[in-house]
C-alpha cells in the first residue's frame, strides 16, 4: 500500500496543522481536544517496550488516544483479530504479514518498533538431545504459524534436515514450561520471558540454542488498509507517540527498564540480560522488506501457501505516516 494514500495522510496533516504543532513537541503538553481509543493488541513481549513507555509516560493521552493493550498468544491471533475488527493495531512479528499477503488480505505495516534475537530452541537432555542432529524424529513444541515455524525450519536446514524431519506440536507460547516439565514434548520453540522461566525450573535437564543464525525478528505494527483510509491522523498520533517514547527510552532507559520491570515482575538480573538483545528504534528500512522476503521464499519452498512466487512486500507497507512523523525513519528502496 506504499503511497498510495498519499493525499489523505496529507490532508489529516494540514488539518492537525490547524490546530497547533502539538503532535511534533513534548507529551509534557496535555491534550484538550476528545480523545479517540485505541485498541493494540499484542503478545507478552519483552520487545513492546516503546509501547509499554508510551503507555506509562502517557504519550498516547498526551496525543489524544484512549489506549488499551490487549494480549494474545501469537501475533497470527493477533492479526486475525485485526482482520475482524476486534482490534484497531496488530502488534506481531512480520512473519504472519507475509503469510497474509500471500492470501492478499488488506493490512500493512505502520512501523517497526523493535529488532530482537530473542528466540531459543530449548531441549530436555533425558529425551536424547544434547545436539541439533539428535532433533531428527522429536516432538517439538511451536506456535504454528508463527515466525518460531521458520527459524526452527531455518535452523534444520543448516544441519542437513529439514522441518518434516520432527514432530511439530502446536503449543503456544505461554504453555511451552509446563510442556517440557511434564514431556509432552522433548523440545520447544519460544522467546524470552519463557525461555528463561524454563531455564529457571529445569536449569540442569536441558539443552538450550539460538535458532535465528543473526536474523532479528521485527516487531511491525498492522493495520487494516480502510482502518488506515479511515483514520490517517490516527496513525500520526499513535506514531508520534512512539517516537517520544522512543526519545525517552534513549534518554533514560533506567527509567524504561524499570517500566518493563513493573510490567511483568522481573528481576534486574533479568532485564540487565535481555536489555542488549533488543534494539528499540521506530522505523520502515529495507532490511525488513528483505527479510520477508526470505520468509516468503521458506513458505514456498515448504509447501505453507499454493503461490509459487513471493508478492511485492512493499505494497503491505505504508509509509506515508512515519514519513510524516519522522521522515529519516523510512528508508525502503522503491
Amino acid at each position: 500500500m506504499k503511497k498510495n494514500i498519499a493525499a489523505t495522510a496529507f490532508i489529516a496533516l494540514m488539518a492537525l496543522a490547524g490546530v497547533g504543532t502539538w503532535f511534533f513537541t513534548s507529551s509534557q503538553e496535555s491534550y484538550s481536544g476528545t480523545s479517540e481509543p485505541i485498541v493494540l493488541g499484542g503478545l507478552v513481549s519483552d520487545a513492546n517496550i516503546m509501547i509499554f513507555t508510551a503507555e506509562d509516560q502517557h504519550f498516547f493521552a498526551a496525543n489524544g488516544i484512549n489506549f488499551t493493550f490487549r494480549t494474545y498468544d501469537t501475533g497470527l491471533a493477533t492479526i486475525d483479530d485485526l482482520l475482524k475488527g476486534k482490534v484497531d493495531i496488530a502488534g506481531a512479528s512480520e512473519y504472519p504479514v507475509v503469510a497474509k499477503a500471500f492470501q492478499k488480505d488488506n493490512i500493512s505495516i505502520i512501523a517497526s518498533t523493535s529488532k530482537s534475537d530473542i528466540v531459543y530452541l530449548v531441549g530436555r537432555i533425558d529425551r536424547g538431545i544434547r545436539n541439533t542432529s539428535d532433533l531428527k524424529g522429536k516432538m517439538i513444541g511451536i506456535p504454528r504459524g508463527t515466525i518460531m515455524e521458520f527459524y526452527l525450519g531455518r535452523l534444520l536446514d543448516l544441519h542437513g534436515m529439514s522441518i518434516r524431519d520432527v514432530i511439530l506440536i502446536n503449543l503456544p507460547a505461554g504453555q511451552t514450561a509446563d510442556a517440557i516439565a511434564n514431556g509432552s514434548v522433548d523440545a520447544v520453540v519460544t522467546w524470552e520471558p519463557y525461555v528463561s522461566q524454563i531455564q529457571e525450573q529445569h536449569a540442569n535437564g536441558t539443552v538450550i540454542w539460538s535458532v535465528q543464525s543473526s536474523q532479528a525478528v521485527y516487531g511491525v505494527l498492522v493495520c487494516r488498509n480502510e482502518w488506515i483510509k479511515e483514520h490517517p491522523d490516527l496513525v500520526i498520533k499513535v506514531l508520534n507517540s512512539l517516537a517520544e517514547s522512543e526519545g525517552y527510552i534513549v534518554q533514560h532507559p533506567d527509567e524504561a527498564k524499570a517500566i518493563l520491570q513493573r510490567r511483568y515482575h522481573y528481576s534486574d538480573e533479568y532485564v540487565a540480560r535481555v536489555w542488549p538483545e533488543h534494539q528499540f528504534s521506530l522505523s520502515l528500512d529495507q532490511s525488513l522488506i528483505t527479510a520477508m522476503e526470505d520468509e516468503g521464499r521458506w513458505m514456498i519452498a515448504n509447501n505453507m501457501t499454493n503461490a509459487s512466487n513471493v508478492p511485492d512486500l512493499r505494497n503491505y507497507i505504508y509509509e506515508d505516516g512515519l514519513e510524516a512523523v519522522r521522515p529519516g525513519s523510512v528508508n525502503i528502496i522503491i
